[in-house]
């Protein structure tokens, strides 16, 4: 099964390991009784889903997110409630693997075209003139 359908019907679910903790984020005086900011662990080298390339793909591109188990971390503390919290922490594991599986685009080289190099030499003549009419005349 391709990656991308995988990513599309959220197959990763069930391996998904939710945390709860206290929140600095937008609650008033509930931000200190209540578990409202929500952490997202993904297990990467231990999941059933991923075959080996695309799990290595995942350990080089998003190294600075994973820890020395291997483990995925985000974190969400936007909204007052847990449960949007782990929406939003779902939506944004979900928008990183679908970025880290992108191919890149390759550049091509190409030149500039007739027109974009006549502008420019005009340009250039014009402000070549600008500056020799600044001169003084002694």
């Amino acid at each position: 099964m391709p990656i991308f359908e995988k990513l599309s019907r959220r197959l990763l679910n069930p391996e998904l390991k939710f945390q709860a903790s206290r929140s600095s984020g937008p609650g008033g005086q509930n931000v200190n009784k209540v578990n409202s900011k929500a952490m997202l662990k993904f297990d990467i080298p231990n999941s059933h889903v991923l075959d080996e390339a695309e799990k290595e793909v995942l350990l080089r591109k998003l190294a600075n997110k994973i820890d020395q188990e291997g483990n995925l971390s985000i974190q969400s503390q936007e909204k007052r409630s847990l449960l949007q919290n782990k929406e939003i922490a779902e939506d944004k594991f979900y928008a990183l693997l679908h970025e880290a599986f992108q191919k890149k685009k390759i550049r091509k080289a190409s030149r500039p075209g007739k027109a974009a190099i006549e502008k420019r030499i005009k340009a250039k003549k014009v402000r070549a003139q600008v500056k020799e009419n600044r001169k003084k005349d002694w």
